[in-house]
């Protein structure tokens, strides 16, 4: 460590985080620990990471923007000296609003270069809120107000998702906000004469007035200091509010460091929205204080249909090392063909946030020549639990080794569902349970951490899993029936309590349907009061008007006469969600059917094998000289389904 100080700031300028060794094994890791931890760490919040990687590198790209999705297009770029200098600015700009370390800075803001200022700068100078813009104007105030935010960071156009009209309507509704700052779009004119309200200021500004060598602050900010607060629960629901400290957050970027072997020689493209965990920790955080050059791919990320369809020409001209994405995403992009792209530079291949289906993790490999390796992150512990680090290859469902100083345990279930303090052995499904440094400090209301932790302190993931030889974990469903769309958590509750509450309906129970490019979508099941009648049309309008976010919002519902049951008569979501996979491919049958010209009494009959396989059985005698042309279709039109599939002869 160097002795260079930066103006009033004590601690001295430090190096970067760089892996001590390549990791391979769980004996990898454990050699990490021989070395204690206070020793192996010493940086003491996310300022001071960018404080040693601006010193570190210099001139060298950290961000890179890209305007659009076209590869001819040429980006924009800071290097890390300029992105230390801007959070310098912004951290100062904030502390001059008024924001000191227990206030909150809520976000608003599209894929922009922009929004790690707001987030770095505003951990630098208090708590940083980053908001999902999906949400309702109701939702966005009650986590503001939960959050007690002074000050909103905001994207000025309406251009993504309304953002600049949903901040000026925001503004009036949350009792501690004071400040509105404006984020110009990247393609504004520079000194745009506007008009803004009072209380409303121009982010870049206000910014450029400020120092950019040093905290005015002088803030010698904690481990335990509160970094961040991240919405979590699934994106429907009560608002929840996980606290992350700065100590947790770098303990994250110095373990993914260590086991994902980050350094300066790496590129990654980072497509996941900044307001989540991921697309703010292990891919940005973890990225930028090793010295990798992180691209942001347009303000909409991968939801930018010009990015999707020209990823791989993307890929080809800024040469990342590393591809990361949820599995919806590896989905669209198995349907992208290289057309000659050069993808070499990619050397690991990672994914979250979501199961894996084994289907598409073998025809990624198949077509790209990358195997998918899998890693659990959560809210709760700062965005990352587990890790499958290069040069490791698992099946699908393997979710890596645990991080260095972190205890891992699978338990079984108790009567409820919850955990016990019964421990599994090695191969045995349970409930994971963790202890580490990067486990959250509790939720912002003390009410909401009852469920969190178990009662000896550990923390009850709810996700079910088991462990295998190799000490790696294993992934095998959720313990909550979340459905997970594009990496969302959608609490089904949600969607059964607004069906509910139709007078008509008796029983009812949300479950995900497979779908190829968001994994799972909304659907609901109903059966109806004896002698009461209504069309599944009709519930389907009435459920949509009484869910809050349009992801959560049901696809579709479907009337049956009697609901599974469990034997102790619980409604039973495995064959549920059987059923919505076979209404899917029966719906594709169809589609195939007729496009062939098929009279539909030579359909195939499609038909579920117990809870995850659905079979489609064709009549060869039936379809005639189609049968070979029909088998083909189908099976290129199911391949993309995160479900299992079989296509025979009846």
């Amino acid at each position: 460590m160097t002795t260079r100080h930066d103006n009033n700031y004590s601690t001295p300028v430090g190096a970067p985080f760089r892996p001590a060794l390549p990791v391979r094994s769980l004996a990898d890791i454990r050699k990490l620990e021989e070395t204690p931890l206070e020793q192996a760490l010493t940086v003491r919040s996310t300022y001071e990471i960018f404080r040693n990687a601006g010193h570190a590198f210099g001139n060298k790209t950290a961000l890179t923007f890209l305007r659009t999705g076209n590869p001819a297009d040429e980006p924009i770029r800071w290097s890390y000296a300029e992105l230390l200098a801007r959070i310098h600015q912004t951290a100062n700009m904030l502390h001059t609003l008024g924001v000191g370390p227990d206030d909150a800075v809520a976000v608003l803001l599209p894929g922009c270069l922009e929004y790690h200022l707001a987030l770095w700068g505003g951990e630098a100078a208090g708590i940083v809120q980053p908001l999902n813009a999906l949400l309702t104007d109701e939702k966005l105030v009650a986590l503001m107000t939960a959050g007690r935010a002074k000050v909103l960071i905001a994207y000025g156009s309406d251009s993504e998702s309304g953002m600049w009209s949903k901040a000026m309507r925001l503004r009036g509704q949350v009792p501690t906000l004071t400040t509105v700052l404006r984020v110009a779009p990247h393609d504004e004119a520079p000194g745009t004469a506007r008009t803004l309200p009072e209380g409303v200021a121009e982010f870049d500004v206000l910014r450029a007035a400020q120092p950019d060598d040093r905290l005015v602050s002088g803030r010698d900010i904690a481990p335990t200091d509160i970094a961040a607060y991240f919405h979590t629960g699934g994106t429907t629901g009560a608002p929840k509010l996980a606290r992350h400290s700065h100590g947790a957050q770098v303990f994250t970027a110095w373990a993914s460091v260590q086991v994902a072997g980050m350094n300066e020689n790496g590129i990654s493209i980072n497509g996941y929205p900044l307001f989540h965990v991921a697309g703010v920790l292990p891919a940005s955080l973890s990225s930028l204080s090793a010295g990798v050059e992180v691209i942001i791919p347009t303000p909409s990320l991968l939801r930018n249909k010009e990015v999707l369809a020209n990823y791989w020409k993307l890929v080809a001209k800024y040469r990342p090392t590393s591809l990361s994405a949820v599995p919806t995403v590896l989905a669209a992009l198995a349907n992208v063909p290289l057309d000659g792209a050069d993808i070499s530079s990619i050397t690991y291949c990672r994914t979250g946030a979501a199961v894996l289906a084994p289907e598409l993790a073998a025809r990624f490999e198949r077509l790209f020549g990358l195997h998918v390796h899998e890693s659990l992150g959560m809210t709760e512990m700062a965005g990352i639990s587990t890790i499958t680090p290069p040069g490791v290859d698992g099946p699908a469902g393997c979710v890596g080794f645990r991080l260095p100083y972190m205890q891992m345990r699978v338990v079984a279930l108790d009567e409820n569902g919850n955990a016990s303090d019964r421990e599994m052995p090695p191969g045995e499904q349970g409930m994971v349970l963790f202890k580490s440094p990067n486990v959250f400090s509790g939720f912002v209301d003390p009410a909401d951490n009852a469920k969190a932790f178990t009662a000896d302190g550990w923390l009850a993931t709810g996700d079910l899993g088991w462990i295998d030889s190799e000490e790696r974990l294993n992934l095998t469903g959720r313990s909550k029936d979340l459905i997970i769309r594009s990496g969302h958590n959608i609490d089904p509750k949600t969607i059964e309590d607004a069906l509910g509450a139709h007078p008509a309906v008796q029983l009812c129970a949300a479950v995900g349907a497979p779908d190829a490019y968001a994994g799972e979508l909304p659907v609901i099941f109903a059966t109806l009061v004896p002698g009461a009648s209504a069309t599944e049309e009709e519930l389907l309008a009435f459920t949509a008007e009484r869910v809050d976010e349009a992801p959560a919002k049901p696809k579709w519902v479907s009337v049956i006469e009697t609901m599974p049951m469990t034997n102790v008569g619980k409604i039973y979501k495995p064959e549920l969600r059987a059923m919505a996979a076979r209404q899917v491919v029966s719906s594709t049958v169809v589609e195939v059917c007729v496009s062939l010209g098929l009279p539909e009494a030579a359909r195939p009959v499609v038909k579920t094998d117990g809870e995850s396989l659905v079979r489609v059985l064709i009549d060869g005698a039936a379809a005639g000289a189609l049968a070979a042309s029909l088998q083909e279709r189908l099976q290129k039109a199911l391949e993309p389904l995160p479900f299992k599939t079989r296509i025979g002869a009846q």
